[in-house]
């Protein structure tokens, strides 16, 4: 039987899935290698969390910028053709900002050419190209993976959805034109289903993206979401973002981040397709770990706002459990020598089956020795050779940690100097004091609130610093940073300091 809507839940869980294992093993893998570890984890997702849909088809684009992936439930007669967002990757992030030129879009049957920006036809010609197996050959691509299923596999008049998240969101409505100007077996009908996408294309874009006939067609878009809102209704700089308690509040420097972006555009007005319902979620959801007034904060609540754990929460997905990337959060020690035991502190290390183990990389030197304790802990028996300061990360099929300078090895020492948080002490006592904790400090080092010194600062212990505050304005937030050694401690939400209104 043929049900010809899908749920929106699961249809953001079909999304989310496609940043499985986004990220290539900083040691080095063959494109084939990382294909085959994407498929896995995917394969393993959907069975997890998307019950009656299996993996049909996956390919992934030379430059890892682009991912799309076929899945097939047979019982309601569905196809789900579902494009990956944006990673942090180069050519990803100029594909979602090259919106100053507009170019032809022929692939979607229209008999006069329509426009769309050059950053997104980029993006469709690499999701259209890419070649990945199906049924024992290789090479083959989208049209050809698809054609196949629905000859060989779907019943009569399936429904195909193009779907995607982000940047999957907005190639979900190109692909969508596309595959509908297709000829295909089982007369399937086609719908398209986005979540935070930004527009792809000009007036007579969305004028022929409407004149089309959808089985089902929706945008779903967190209100306090900025990416969805590119570029057909980017809001002004100077727009209240987070101004409900407890914020953020915009800065000085963000507002002229955001008017650079609304200029990106040039003289091209962008639309969105009316067909697209619409569906504005209620800003519900906050992180509140990144509420104070910095810049850091406020780019980092516009990350939450826009990230799949944050749709799916909206959509009411809570049943929702995705094997999560694996994240490093500390070395145990820090530093040392070549052949040296460490322990890797995190959670996501787990791996699920022996033929798709996990991998640790020292910088880009994979580690051959150790043995994950348990899902928050990898001991490892030999450090690699290397030298310097290397980012340590763990590969599952699920992902690779991001690298961070809180998870780092120096090759000979010293140890290298982190903070972990800032209390402030006494109130009553002038002028104010704070606890600054982490980890490698010693006597002589300096504490920094933004670029101003403290004035006295006293050694508790290597993991703790008293520190009385030098003045500032109320209500200025700043980063609370060290040296010692000749190290500066990274900056992060959690050293930050406000002034006392």
């Amino acid at each position: 039987m043929t049900v010809t809507q899908i749920d929106p839940k699961t249809a953001m869980t079909l999304a989310a899935i496609a940043a499985t294992g986004a990220t290539p093993r900083p040691s080095g893998e063959t494109l084939q290698e990382q294909t085959d570890r994407i498929t896995f984890g995917v394969t393993q997702q959907l069975a997890k969390n998307a019950s009656g849909w299996e993996l049909s088809w996956l390919a992934l684009s030379p430059d890892n910028a682009n991912m799309a992936y076929v899945a097939v439930n047979l019982g309601a007669n569905q196809v789900a053709v579902v494009t990956r967002g944006t990673v942090a990757n180069l050519s990803d992030i100029l594909e979602d900002f090259d919106v100053g030129t507009v170019v032809p879009f022929t692939a979607g049957g229209a008999q006069t050419p329509i426009s769309v920006s050059k950053g997104a036809l980029d993006a469709f010609t690499q999701v259209m190209g890419m070649t990945g197996a199906f049924a024992g050959s290789t090479g083959v691509n989208l049209n050809g993976a698809l054609s196949s299923i629905l000859s060989a596999t779907m019943g009569p008049n399936p429904v195909v959805f193009a779907i995607g998240h982000s940047l999957g969101g907005c190639l979900a409505t190109m692909v969508g034109l596309s595959l509908q100007a297709g000829s295909w077996a089982q007369n399937p009908s086609f719908g398209v289903v986005a979540f935070a996408a930004p527009t792809a294309g000009l007036g007579d874009f969305a004028s022929y993206f409407d004149s089309r006939t959808w089985a089902q067609c929706q945008l779903h878009v967190n209100h306090y979401d900025v990416i969805p809102q590119a570029w057909s209704n980017l809001p002004p700089a100077d727009w209240p973002w987070y101004q409900d308690p407890p914020g953020p509040v915009a800065t000085d420097e963000v507002d002229l981040l955001v008017g650079a972006l609304s200029t990106a555009t040039g003289y091209h007005t962008y639309v969105q397709p009316s067909a697209i319902k619409q569906y504005n979620q209620d800003y519900h959801l906050r992180d509140d770990n990144l509420v104070a007034n910095s810049t850091m904060d406020f780019l980092g609540q516009i990350a939450f706002q826009h990230a799949n754990s944050t749709y799916l929460d909206l959509l009411g997905a809570g049943d929702v459990k995705l094997y999560p990337a694996p994240m490093v959060i500390e070395v145990r020690p820090g530093f040392g020598l070549p052949r040296s035991e460490v322990t890797i502190i995190g959670k996501g290390f787990t791996a699920v089956d022996p033929e798709h183990p996990t991998m640790v990389d020292f910088g880009p030197v994979p580690c051959e020795t150790f043995e994950v304790k348990s899902d928050e802990e990898i001991f490892v028996y030999e450090v690699p050779a290397g030298s310097g300061i290397a980012d340590v990360q763990v590969t599952t099929p699920f992902g690779t940690s991001a690298a961070s300078q809180l998870a780092q090895y120096a090759y000979g020492g010293p140890a290298p100097v982190r903070v972990f948080r800032v209390e402030a002490l006494d109130t009553d006592v002038q002028p104010p004091q704070v606890m600054v904790w982490g980890t490698g400090f010693g006597a002589g080092a300096r504490v920094f609130f933004g670029k101003v010194p403290s004035p006295q600062v006293q050694l508790v212990d290597p993991l703790q610093l008293r520190v009385m505050v030098p003045p500032g304005d109320p209500g200025t937030v700043v980063n609370v940073t060290v040296l010692y050694n000749g190290y500066s401690s990274p900056t992060s939400p959690v050293d930050q300091y406000t002034y006392p209104s």
